[in-house]
């Protein structure tokens, strides 16, 4: 009876009667005369776009508004943006607008001279990245690192204080993680980005999943009623050599809108490792050092056609393939407690390792009415699956090399399918006292992997059954929400959202007949209020409750080796953990914000990096073992020291308390943390640009783990050539080979655990970028489109 009342109340506002409207118009001219092919778009509070049209001959627009708060913003080519806060109460006539002309009527000029790097919303940081110019030629990956608040580390995206973040793409999710979400976003060009939204608590309408919030990319839809194409080219100098070809291909005429990109990248690049691990009866050194081949092909399609001017249908194909195959050789030193070198293991192994997905997406867009009530339809399919091949070799020799035996031979094949289908449906509707949102969202998901290991130790491979196992896993999702926003006055913003998810998730392991089942309901309120002191200073408080689900693959039980002395193995038994995120930001001109947050975990899982001592073998596994209180300060600085100089700066203290909510035999210690950020962008002439980037984080103790430095000293150079149809860029990253992971030390069970790795963050690139395309093309008016979001899947 609950769930049907709670129900009923989160479908009511679906029979909310339609309030009245008032007319907003005005006329669009220079100087002299009027002005057709004007983009008029009018923003609600939250600054999205709700309505919009192109002016025809005569200059004139018309729009049909509820009461309340808006933003019409115009812009023309070859003209100076024009933006204007109104408050509709009534008809309202806006009279002749003149638009001033431009210094210059390259509108790419006039774009970057007025857009800010960074822009804080209500909900949302908003960062461009196209002003920083060692974004040029990368990737999303890259553009994404840059991002104030933002780190990529380890195969991970973190807010800042927040914890690992979930990724989109124009407000659908990526339904990847880790390692493979990495490679996807190395497959997009940092070029094709508009920019870049960080959502450390999102609204009710996107997912709970994250408890680092959400990172959504925008990307460029091309000018309307224009074609474009933009072809990157680049080289990467690590250790080896990495080449990269981008090619990005917009059209926009009438009510047709099509993209297409295809990506594609072939090279290597070097990984070090090193794990030191102080076993009772002696030290035991691992180095490796592998060559990881980088070959990646990938491609977009997205097309959006307007029925009328009420309807839009669209659909988008992404499809990626990646194929990091690598071999390593790895060396093993074990001492004994007179630190004597007593034998050496040489670990020799190939791994023939891919990864392939596809997305499709079909959406439908109607506005149903005058009143800007937007009904929205998603259709998603979303398919992964991954292969992992590994034969290793380890020989055993004395101090002075003479060899001794055979200490392991194997083979390791690991296969994971997800197929994933996902039904959304939400709707914008306005009403006279509050903007109200609310939708709907089904999600069917299932995993099958098989890990199988055979013992080549006698030249004929064997399989050991005690070391193989598939394992099924289904997650089914049904989530609604309710989201409210107000603004009262000038000076008060008030949103507030809940969403309610059931889950059921079975895990199904054949080898040990063993099945997991876990249901559960949980609600995930959320809420947010901003007051607008006066024109210089804005405060803002905000709260969400987040759910982090564990990835498929971390569910699997059975074993796969890293090496002879190391094997990593999953959890059937891992549980989601929850979050509760509290946030208070203070923004000044704009210009420095500060943010100060705290953000509690319960029932954390993680890695556990273990060992066992009788064979000193680690083993890496996943657990539920603690809950974590993180908070911290952050202070951010937008300035122009000169007309020459701009700089972008972040400076974050960070801090935690840990509890262990298991007994792992390890002693919990955290420490301040301080994370230091300065991107600077000087202009050497009105085609040159020199970009110097440091970064920095200190040594920190959080938890289980003793983290050690890192930091990057990046010099970035960019010239554009024939009117800013070609450019030309350099980029010098991690100088000093400072930004890897180092130090990485635990304690379990008595044995210490120093690990750390480089990935070849150093290195020198090469890009050349080329545009081409038609600015305008002669066509009829026609209605905005807009966005929205998809699904979700755990991996």
């Amino acid at each position: 009876m609950k769930k049907t009342n709670l129900l009923i109340f989160l479908l009511l506002p679906l029979f909310c009667l339609a309030q009245a409207s008032f007319k907003l118009k005005g006329k669009i001219t220079n100087e002299t005369t009027s002005l057709e092919w004007a983009d008029v778009s009018i923003l609600n509070s939250e600054g999205k776009i709700i309505d919009g049209m192109t002016t025809k001959q005569d200059g004139y627009f018309e729009f049909n508004l509820k009461k309340g708060f808006y933003k019409i913003g115009i812009n023309l080519l070859g003209f100076t943006d024009y933006e204007k806060e109104l408050l509709i109460e009534k008809d309202t006539d806006l009279g002749i607008i003149i638009l001033k002309e431009s210094a210059t009527n390259l509108v790419e000029v006039v774009i970057q001279s007025k857009k800010k790097t960074v822009e804080q919303k209500t909900d949302r940081l908003v960062y461009n990245p196209e002003n920083n110019v060692t974004t040029v030629g990368g990737d999303a990956l890259s553009a994404i690192n840059t991002a104030p608040g933002v780190v990529v580390k380890n195969d991970m995206i973190t807010i800042l204080g927040k914890g690992t973040s979930r990724v989109m793409i124009d407000g659908r999710m990526i339904e990847l993680s880790g390692e493979e979400l990495n490679n996807f976003l190395k497959s997009i060009s940092a070029s094709d980005i508009k920019n870049i939204e960080i959502i450390s608590n999102p609204p009710a309408k996107y997912e709970a999943e994250g408890t680092g919030g959400l990172i959504n990319i925008i990307m460029k839809k091309g000018m309307r009623d224009s074609w474009k194409n933009t072809t990157t080219v680049s080289y990467d100098q690590n250790k080896y050599g990495i080449y990269t070809l981008r090619d990005n291909f917009y059209y926009n005429k009438n009510k047709f809108r099509f993209s297409g990109s295809v990506n594609g990248k072939t090279g290597y690049k070097n990984a070090d490792e090193s794990l030191e691990m102080y076993f009772p009866d002696g030290l035991s050194v691992m180095k490796s050092e592998t060559k990881v081949k980088n070959e990646n092909l990938s491609g977009k399609l997205a097309l959006d056609y307007d029925f009328s001017e009420r309807t839009t249908v669209g659909f988008q194909f992404l499809n990626d393939r990646n194929n990091p195959d690598f071999g390593s050789d790895i060396r093993i030193e074990k001492y004994n407690t007179q630190n004597q070198l007593d034998n050496v293991t040489l670990n020799d192994s190939y791994t023939d390792k891919g990864s392939g997905n596809q997305t499709y997406n079909a959406h439908l867009i109607t506005k149903l009415d005058s009143l800007n009530r937007k009904l929205s339809f998603d259709v998603d399919y979303f398919n992964y699956n991954s292969k992992f091949d590994r034969s290793f070799i380890a020989n055993n020799y004395t101090p002075d090399m003479t060899f001794v035996d055979v200490n392991q031979s194997g083979r390791n094949i690991s296969n994971q399918d997800i197929d994933n289908w996902s039904f959304k449906a939400d709707m914008e509707h306005p009403l006279q006292a509050l903007n109200l949102s609310y939708g709907a969202k089904m999600s069917f998901t299932n995993s099958i992997s098989d890990v199988l290991y055979y013992n080549t130790i006698t030249g004929t491979p064997e399989l050991d059954p005690a070391q193989s196992n598939r394992f099924k896993y289904t997650e089914n999702n049904q989530a609604v929400y309710i989201n409210a926003d107000k603004k009262m006055g000038a000076k008060w913003n008030f949103q507030m959202g809940l969403r309610l998810e059931n889950t059921q998730t079975n895990g199904f392991s054949e080898t040990m007949n063993q099945e997991t089942v876990n249901n559960y309901l949980k609600l995930f309120p959320t809420v947010y209020a901003s007051y607008k002191k006066n024109e210089n200073n804005t405060f803002s408080l905000n709260y969400g409750k987040r759910i982090n689900r564990p990835r498929f693959d971390l569910l699997n039980p059975f074993k796969v080796y890293i090496n002879s002395n190391s094997y990593s193995e999953g959890n059937p038994f891992l549980r989601p953990s929850f979050s509760d995120n509290f946030e208070f930001a203070h923004s000044y001109k704009e210009v420095l914000r500060t943010s100060v947050f705290v953000n509690v975990i319960t029932n954390g899982y993680g890695v556990l990096f273990t060992s066992n001592p009788e064979t000193n073998t680690q083993i890496v596994t996943r657990e539920n073992y603690f809950k974590n209180l993180n908070y911290g300060i952050g202070e951010s600085y937008s300035a122009n020291f000169a007309e020459w100089w701009s700089s972008e700066n972040s400076l974050y203290f960070l801090g935690a308390k840990t509890e262990f909510i298991k007994n792992i035999n390890a002693t919990p210690s955290n420490s301040l943390q301080i994370d230091f950020s300065t991107n600077n962008t000087f202009v050497l002439g009105k085609t040159t640009k020199l970009q110097v980037d440091f970064s920095y984080s200190s040594p920190f103790k959080s938890g289980l783990y003793e983290i050690g430095y890192a930091s990057s000293f990046d010099i970035g150079f960019k010239q554009d050539l024939f009117n800013k149809t070609m450019q030309i860029t350099f980029l010098a990253n991690d100088i000093f080979n400072t930004s890897y992971l180092k130090d990485f030390t635990s304690v379990v069970n008595g044995v210490k655990q120093v690990y750390s790795q480089n990935e070849s963050n150093r290195f020198v690139r090469l890009s050349v970028v080329y545009n081409f395309g038609n600015k305008k093309i002669n066509i009829k008016e026609r209605a905005f489109g807009n966005q929205d979001e998809k699904k979700r899947t755990g991996n």
